[in-house]
């Protein structure tokens, strides 16, 4: 499996579907997310699957998981449908091809996963108001933090205005990560339209 998910990595990257890099160190990353996520979560969502990174990655890092990747872009969700197919996690990978804003307000995805991760998805803010219908009540949020990040990325008001608490950092060998759980079901009003989230951020 190992083999056959580098090979599927390089198509990517080939494809102009993976950031900057050497592979092994986007690998690297996601078994470090998959550390810090401990215990492993029986269903998850990777927001902004891309190339597959990491939701490929941890899909094989947690073999019991079900899991959806969600990419707003058609051609990078074909690429997903068929890398699922090639490494033979059809039958418990979904790839969700779509705006965060209107998947999560979908009744197949909304309130239907433990944890959500996030690479490189976008400012807090709009990671967490586009993650947070995902969410069961007690879900987490596990979000890629950058090493030299500074201020207050996560303030306490607005962590607050979408149920959310936290966050806990966490550090594994070069990665680090910001957790939040969702404490009660999540209000009617998250996310907003797509889009809104990053013109009018909550913080």
């Amino acid at each position: 499996m190992a083999g056959r998910l580098l090979d599927v990595l390089e198509e990517a990257r080939a494809r102009g579907l993976l950031g900057p890099g050497p592979i092994d160190a986007h690998v690297d990353h996601a078994r470090g997310l998959a550390h810090l996520a401990e215990p492993a979560p029986a269903s998850f969502l990777d927001l902004g699957s891309g190339g597959g990174v990491p939701g490929l990655i941890l899909a094989e890092e947690w073999p019991q998981a079900s899991a959806v990747l969600l990419e707003s872009r058609q051609r990078r969700c074909a690429f997903l449908d068929a890398a699922a197919e090639q490494l033979e996690l059809g039958g418990r990978v979904t790839v969700a091809c779509g705006r965060a804003e209107d998947l999560a307000r979908d009744h197949a995805f909304r309130a239907s996963v433990e944890l959500v991760v996030a690479r490189s998805f976008g400012r807090p803010a709009v990671t967490a108001e586009c993650a947070v219908g995902f969410l069961r009540p007690g879900g987490r949020l596990l979000v890629a933090e950058p090493p030299d990040a500074e201020g207050d990325r996560w303030p306490a008001a607005g962590v607050a205005a979408l149920g959310l608490t936290g966050p806990e950092r966490g550090r594994a060998g070069d990665v680090t990560a910001a957790v939040l759980t969702l404490a009660a079901p999540v209000d009617d009003r998250w996310p907003r339209r797509p889009g809104i989230p990053a013109k009018r951020p909550l913080w």
